[in-house]
């Protein structure tokens, strides 16, 4: 399992990963940088977990109405979704540890 360090409005978190999947984790925290900027830009800092759940349901809308725009592609959506929504609530309980170890 691999470690890559990401920035996230400006604070670096470490993820792991699978071994040659570093850069795609690198992309895809980069988006996701872009989505907790764009929010704290709108609603200024509201602390980094709010921020993070904040464009967390950004990417879900975004992702839900792509796949309502692909037709025959809800029951898909529906249990992908589980998979979302249990992966966000994972990453919401290690953002609470490490916000409570600041």
């Amino acid at each position: 399992m691999a470690t890559v360090t990401v920035e996230i409005n400006g604070r670096p978190y470490a993820v792991g990963c699978a071994d040659g999947q570093e850069e795609r984790v690198r992309i895809l925290a980069k988006q996701f940088d872009g989505h907790v900027r764009q929010v704290a830009g709108e609603v200024g800092h509201v602390g980094d977990i709010r921020l993070f759940l904040m464009a967390g349901l950004l990417l879900a809308d975004e992702l839900h109405e792509a796949r309502l725009a692909v037709p025959g592609s809800e029951p898909a959506a529906a249990s992908a979704g589980d998979g979302v929504a249990e992966a966000l609530n994972a990453v919401a309980a290690r953002l609470e540890k490490i916000a409570q170890g600041l």
